[in-house]
């Protein structure tokens, strides 16, 4: 071998083995991180949203300061406050009235005072009452002014004020010494000493107003497990409507089937044989009905949405903007998420979209399951919106927003990312179509969304709601529902209501229903109702004149009246229904947007029954009133506790009034009925359990507007479409090829029970 093979064939293995090293160097290593892209913002705000901005934690302090050193009255911490005494039951933002807003953010005007809005419960003066108060100017308070006779039209009783975790646990306590009275029972039915029960209230409270009795139902309580599928049969009845909480009792005692004057007399019953006793296995964690415990090991990840180069959107403050749209954000305690001024393409739609009340109302041949009508605005919508857990309520790499509250307290607390935003690949079209007539040509636009979502928890249930927004222009309202059923014992007729859904459950038949105020200021403030819906008329063919055919035609119309716009929850309602402008498009029409509602609703209760009047807004699909400073809202969180005089009644709202040309809202009721069933353990899925509705532009532009999009994708039969300049489809593997930064997984969402 001669030496140039030589050098030929040690250059050859120089070559392969620094092949091979670098091979060896670059497995394993995965795709660089994701660099995050300084997206342009078109932000002219100038800070204006900041005028329907929460109160933030140092404004509520400086409030709770202000009305100790004003009021002239001893005010006792509300966590820690007895019925007789005086507290602050809560400290929120009092919005300004619209005109002045308007002024602000259109003409240049005055920034509104900013205010609070405070409610106090006096229990120690000789007319127990409730009294709302506004509070200002923030950051440093020097004035108050009593305002509940303004908004409520009279003073509101002291009955009708929502029940306290203090009151709570002084009725837990009530009962646990009840219990104590029936030690041989207890034993035999449930192995339990009455210690380890969980206690559910009901509402609301009585049959009249000034009645404070609630039926409270006891469950089997295993820890890590939901308490709710597991009742035990017992049920009490506690009168707590004295102002003394040593004169509150147990007037009545239930227990499958029977009704007892208490649990002595239950007891009594039990020793002499009178009262068939169903024996029930203390439960284990790892067995016991509803266990949320996954039951196979974990697999392999699933599918990740992720960012390339980052949000596309902007958060900044409680505004969000997104390719033309803008936002501002916030959180009621009470009822829950609010938005304002909502705009799109730098022209407000939408003034306030807010969510008002959720009922839950139950059928059971219980006395607690057949008695409640939960008004979960009294509970809280927005203060037990609590953290969610990111990669699974939201997508992992959401921003997530903390939302602050005061109430039943005198310090702040925080909500640690309870608010969500997030852009959203529905992973359908938004639009498309293939051509392969006269040329050839495929054009399309995915359909990706923004999406500001949060959660709440009202005892058993799981509220996720939704507001969405569609590159064409269109708003979308969605609530989920999911978490636990309620349950009753399973006794008698049981299944009359509901169905067996575990050895002595019955899964209790229930109604959701959801109110909504949408104050729609579609291309200006005035706006009247238009109508369109199809029609058939028998007509002569025109060319032969021989023949009888159905047209179909378009029938148009104009509401005139709140009246004419009331639409009952079970009557049909016109097909297309549109908030339209005095102003035209190009093409002649009124710029308007259509409402679209998506619902399944149970039927409404009676106009008969006693309390149907606080939950009136419930008779309607869809109303249109003309809006009223003194109409802020359809409920009241009064209502929960005494719907037999109510504080507000929506059904007042809609008196006759015309509605051409006028600043309008329309309030919509969405829901769904509820028969539980075996599927429905361990929770209530989101699959088939979710209503709401759609703001649709209907002429109010010229063309879609996503036709401006970004993201569009158009090429021919003659185009390579692999060429990343012809079809941005194709640039993925260049810009797309990174791994999303994903920061540590942190939860801290259960520092504030």
């Amino acid at each position: 071998m001669n030496v140039k093979t030589v050098l030929v064939l040690l250059v050859l293995a120089l070559a392969t083995i620094f092949a091979l090293v670098c091979v060896l160097l670059t497995r394993g290593k995965g795709p660089s991180t994701c660099k995050h892209q300084p997206q342009e913002q078109e932000d002219t705000d100038g800070g204006q949203s900041l005028v329907f901005a929460d109160l933030s934690p140092e404004e509520m302090v400086q409030v709770v300061q202000y009305l100790r050193g004003s009021l002239g009255v001893q005010l006792v911490d509300a966590s820690r406050a007895k019925p007789s005494d005086n507290c602050i039951a809560s400290v929120d933002l009092q919005v300004p009235a619209k005109a002045e807003v308007l002024r602000f953010l259109d003409e240049g005007g005055t920034q509104p005072t900013r205010e609070a809005l405070a409610v106090l419960y006096f229990g120690n003066q000789p007319d127990p009452n409730v009294t709302e108060y506004v509070v200002g100017p923030l950051p440093t308070p020097a004035y108050h002014r009593d305002v509940t006779v303004q908004r409520y039209g009279g003073t509101v009783p002291y009955h009708r004020r929502p029940v306290t975790g203090k009151e709570y646990i002084d009725i837990n306590a009530l009962i646990q010494q009840e219990l104590k009275k029936a030690p041989g029972f207890l034993a035999a039915c449930c192995d339990s000493d009455g210690t380890d029960l969980a206690i559910l209230t009901t509402a609301p409270r009585g049959f009249k107003s000034g009645d404070r009795a609630t039926w409270f139902v006891l469950f089997q309580n295993t820890p890590g497990t939901g308490y709710y599928l597991s009742p035990m049969g017992l049920e009490v009845l506690v009168d707590h409507s004295s102002l003394d909480i040593s004169q509150w009792a147990v007037s009545r005692v239930f227990y499958s089937g029977q009704y007892l004057a208490s649990a002595g007399a239950l007891e009594d019953a039990f020793l002499s044989g009178l009262l068939k006793v169903i024996r029930l296995k203390k439960p284990q964690a790892e067995a016991v009905l509803g266990s949320m415990r996954p039951r196979q090991p974990p697999g392999s990840p699933g599918p990740l949405q992720f960012e390339p180069q980052g949000p596309r959107y902007h958060v900044k403050d409680n505004r969000v903007t997104f390719q033309g749209w803008s936002i501002t954000f916030g959180m009621n305690p009470n009822s829950g998420p609010r938005l304002f001024d909502i705009r799109y393409r730098g022209k407000r739609i939408v003034y306030e979209l807010s969510l008002q009340e959720a009922l839950a109302l139950y059928g059971s041949n219980c006395p607690g399951g057949m008695s409640t009508r939960y008004l979960d605005a009294s509970f809280g919508i927005g203060r037990f919106a609590y953290e969610l857990v990111q990669g699974l309520d939201c997508p992992y790499t959401a921003t997530y927003v903390d939302r602050h509250y005061l109430v039943e307290s005198e310090t702040p607390k925080t909500n640690q990312n309870s608010l969500c935003v997030f852009e959203h690949d529905a992973a359908i079209p938004l639009r498309r179509h293939f051509s392969d007539s006269q040329s050839l040509y495929y054009g399309g636009l995915r359909r990706n969304v923004l999406v500001i979502r949060t959660i709440s928890t009202l005892i058993n249930y799981d509220y996720i709601w939704d507001f969405m927004f569609h590159g064409s222009g269109a708003v979308e309202v969605r609530v989920h529902a999911t978490g636990y059923i309620s349950s009753s014992f399973l006794h008698g007729q049981g299944t009359n209501y509901g169905n067996r859904v575990g050895p002595h459950t019955l899964g209790t038949m229930h109604l959701h229903h959801i109110h909504y105020k949408v104050d729609l200021d579609v291309d200006g403030q005035l706006n009247s109702l238009e109508t369109q819906d199809m029609e058939y008329e028998l007509v002569q063919d025109p060319w032969s004149k021989q023949n009888i055919m159905e047209q179909l035609y378009l029938r148009r119309g104009r509401l005139q009246t709140e009246d004419e716009a009331a639409f009952p929850l079970s009557a049909p309602m016109p097909r297309y229904l549109s908030f339209a402008s005095p102003n035209l498009n190009r093409w002649g029409h009124p710029r308007s947007y259509r409402i679209q509602i998506t619902s399944l609703a149970g039927k409404h209760p009676p106009t008969s029954s006693p309390m149907e009047r606080a939950i009136s807004w419930g008779r309607y699909q869809l109303a249109v009133t003309r809006r009223k400073e003194e109409e802020p809202a359809s409920t009241s969180i009064y209502n929960q506790n005494d719907p037999w005089t109510p504080t507000v009644a929506f059904a007042d709202f809609i008196n006759n009034e015309t509605i051409t040309n006028e600043d309008l809202v329309a309030w919509i009721s969405v829901g769904f009925l509820h028969v539980p069933h075996a599927e429905d353990v361990p929770n209530t899925v989101t699959v088939g359990n979710s209503v709401g509705f759609f703001l649709r532009p209907y002429n109010y532009f010229d063309e879609d507007p996503s036709v401006d999009s970004p993201d569009g994708v158009y090429f021919s039969g003659e185009q390579d479409s692999g060429v990343c300049g012809t079809n941005p489809l194709a640039c993925l593997s260049l810009t797309a090829v990174c791994a999303p930064y994903l920061p540590p997984f942190r939860y801290r969402g259960f520092l504030n029970l």
